[in-house]
Order: C-alpha cells, then structure tokens, then sequence
C-alpha cells in the first residue's frame, strides 16, 4: 500500500523518471508504428531489436565500459545496417521480405549473444550491463535516460508532423507518391531511420525481445477503432503512453511472493503486456471491427433473413391463390422462426382459426421485400448471364446497388411480365413518363 501511494502521488524521483520515460516512449514508438504497420513494414523493428546487440557490444569493446551514449550509437549503427541489409535482400534477389527479416534477427541476435559471451568472460565484464539490453531493466532508468529519450522523441514526432502528408502518401500508394515526383525511396528510407532511432532508444527500457511490441501492439489495437490515419495515431499514442504509465504502475506497486528474492516486478514484460490487454479489448469491443460486433451483426443477418423471407413466402402465398390470404406454418415450407418477431412488429396477425396473415403494413414491408428478391433475379438472368435455376437468392436491397437506368429497366421488364408486386410504385426515372403499375 505504501509503494501505491508513492506512486500515486509521485514522492519517489526514480519512479517520476520511470514513468517519463516509459510514458513518452510508449508514445513515440506507437506513433512512428502506426506507419511501420500501415506500410508493412512492422517486424522490421524486431529485426533493428535484435541486431542492435552486437552493436551495443562493439559499443563496449571501444569505451571499454559502460556507456549509454555510445551503447546507444552502436546499437542504432547496426539497427540502421539491419535494415538495410533486409532492403537489399529484398530488392537484390528473389527472397520475400519476412524472409530476409529472419535472417537478419537470426544472424545479427547470433552475433550478438556471442559476443555477449565474451563480454561476460572478461574480468570486469559485469559492469556493461548487457542483460538489461536484452530483457529491459527500466527501473535503473535515470534522469539522463529519460532526457535522452524525451529529446529523441520530440525529434521523432516533430519529424512526423512535417512529412505526415507524405507518410500518409507513402503508406497507402507508394507509385502515387513516386509519380507526384516526391522522392519516394527518401521517405521510406527516413520512415525506416525513425523506426530505428525509436526502437533503439527503447532498448534499455523493454529490451531487445519486447521491444518490437511497443511499435506494433497499440498501432493494430488502434485500427479496431477507426478508418482514419489521424484518429489511428491518436489512439495508438494513446495506447502506447497509457500502457508505459500502467506497466510501470504495476511494476512499482504488485506485491512480491514471499520467498522471492527479486526486488519486484519487471517493468518491460508488465508494459508490454498492459499493451496487449490493450489489443484484447479491441479485439473484443470495438464497436466496429470487434468480435462482439461481428457477432451481433451476424446474428443481425439471420435474422433479418428469416424475417424478409417469411415475409416473401406469405407474399408469394396469397399472391398464387388470391382467394387463400391466409396461411398455415405449414403452408409456407420455410423457417417460422421469426413468426413472434414479426407478429410483434405488427407485421402478422393470427386468426381466429390458428391461421396467419399479413397485416397492411406487413404487405407493404413483404411488397418491397419480393420487389427486391425479384430485381435481383432478372438481373442475374438477363444481366450477369446465370441459369435461372440458379438465382433463387435471399431477398437483397439490389437496388441500392443497380445504376437507375438498369432498374428502370427491369422494373419495366416485371411490369409487363405481371411479376411486380401489386401495389408497389416504380422507381421514379426521367426516362419513364408516369407509367404505374
């Protein structure tokens, strides 16, 4: 309880450093992401991740100790060679890109654990630090770490800001892009060199391993939300901060198991996995693209199937024998389900004799339903050249869908045929001078 109420209320300046540096760097990594993910370009932060550990060891071979700048000039110099390396895969020869990426984390992350090694073997090999490059150790954040990564990302959203026309562009038509003369090659270069710069920067926090999480995880939960890039960033940086503030939260303030020797709770996997609670939720619950919306839609569907159906089969019912306007269950020969729903809405009505029949308003709704199913036939008959003991479809709003010339005409083709629901109007055209049914 106490180290909550520290947290809460910010007494402890380890953790006010902590929380600056995960915060903002959840921020900046999920706002250069959203364009890694929309130009496909997403485990290309993985590959700069893993090779920027053989990096941070050269890094030590030179200083001779640790260092963070120069750890961090290492790791982006590789990080940059990675991702070069998987350009020139790609374009050189006739291996796909998520190929070439796992050769680069392949061979660069081998590289780096051996030298690692070596490292370690040293007598003073201890002091670099090289465990927290792999597995985060944000907690030993300082003041100068969380300036470095403040300065580093208000570099990289300002960079965004003023090319964010041409990243948006870039992201969605490259060839648009490179026919407007804008140098296309340059920006994704610039774009790739961001997310190296991000991903780098990132390393001591989260380490090589869970580091590609904060670039990819709150991009993907964001695109649940919206169609649009700007509400995306929004979100996603939202998410990103939110998961660095609530990750170090939770490291600060989960109690430790007794017996467990450990001073608490890692602060990089709790970030990432505050993030990925984050996508869960999306998953789930976004009002568009979520799995309960779907759901509901679908369930929708059927519905409104069975419904427009039973309407049809009523209609087609008494349309053949004008002298029978009602019906029984049996009559119809297709799924009643949806008869309570539809006598609810007024659209059936039972009678005294346990038989069915439409209401005024429930012909009106099974008039247009039938019109619909009937359009949709001749079209496929006449228009898209298919059998007609083929086209028997579910009643559908072609209309909504056909050009106005086109139904015109086959609404004219059902008029003279007798096939047009009596009672119905024809569409309104300025081709056909008041003809009604």
């Amino acid at each position: 309880m106490d180290d909550l109420l520290r947290l809460l209320t910010l007494q402890d300046s380890n953790t006010r450093v902590v929380l600056l540096g995960t915060s903002i760097l959840g921020i900046a990594s999920a706002v250069i992401g959203t364009f890694a993910v929309l130009r496909r370009r997403s485990l290309v932060g993985d590959a700069v991740a893993h090779a920027s550990l053989p990096g941070v060891c050269i890094a030590y071979f030179i200083v001779g100790d640790r260092n963070f700048a120069a750890f961090m000039l290492g790791a982006l110099v590789f990080g940059i060679v990675a991702a070069a390396f998987v350009s020139f895969v790609r374009a050189a020869t006739r291996i796909k890109e998520d190929a070439a990426i796992a050769i680069a984390i392949g061979g660069f992350f081998g590289l780096g654990i051996v030298l690692t090694r070596v490292i370690q073997n040293q007598p003073s090999g201890n002091r670099a630090g090289l465990d927290s490059f792999i597995f985060g150790k944000a907690a030993s954040m300082v003041g100068s770490d969380a300036n470095l990564i403040l300065v580093i990302a208000a570099a990289v959203l300002t960079t965004v800001a003023l090319f964010y026309k041409e990243f948006k562009v870039l992201c969605f038509d490259r060839d648009f892009a490179a026919s407007q003369g804008w140098p296309a090659m340059s920006l994704d270069l610039l774009l790739m060199g961001l997310i190296c710069t991000c991903t780098v920067v990132g390393l001591p926090a989260v380490g090589v391993v869970l580091m590609v999480s904060l670039l990819v995880i709150p991009p993907v939960a964001a695109r649940f939300w919206t169609n649009r890039l700007s509400t995306m960033i929004f979100i996603a940086a939202a998410v990103g901060g939110l998961s660095g503030v609530l990750g170090t939260a939770l490291s600060a303030s989960l109690p430790v198991p007794e017996g467990v020797t450990s001073r608490g709770w890692p602060t990089g996997p709790l970030i990432t996995l505050v993030a990925t609670a984050f996508f869960v939720i999306s998953l789930l619950f976004a009002p568009r693209r979520g799995l309960v919306a779907e759901h509901v839609r679908r369930v929708s569907l059927r519905r409104r199937v069975q419904e427009q159906n039973l309407l049809r089969a009523a209609f087609e019912f008494a349309e053949a024998d004008s002298t029978r306007q009602h019906w029984t269950i049996q009559d119809l020969g297709v799924d009643t389900a949806p008869l309570g729903r539809m006598r609810s809405k007024g659209y059936i009505e039972r009678r005294a004799d346990s038989t069915y029949q439409l209401t005024p308003a429930g012909h009106e709704a099974a008039a247009k339903v039938v019109r619909a199913h009937r359009l949709w036939e001749l079209f496929l008959i006449e228009q898209a050249d298919i059998a007609p003991d083929h086209v028997d479809r579910d009643a559908d709003q072609i209309e909504h869908v056909l050009p106005p010339e086109l139904l015109a005409e086959l609404e004219d083709r059902l008029r003279e045929t007798g096939r047009l629901p009596r009672g119905m109007p024809l569409s309104p055209h300025p081709l056909r001078k008041g003809v009604q049914p």
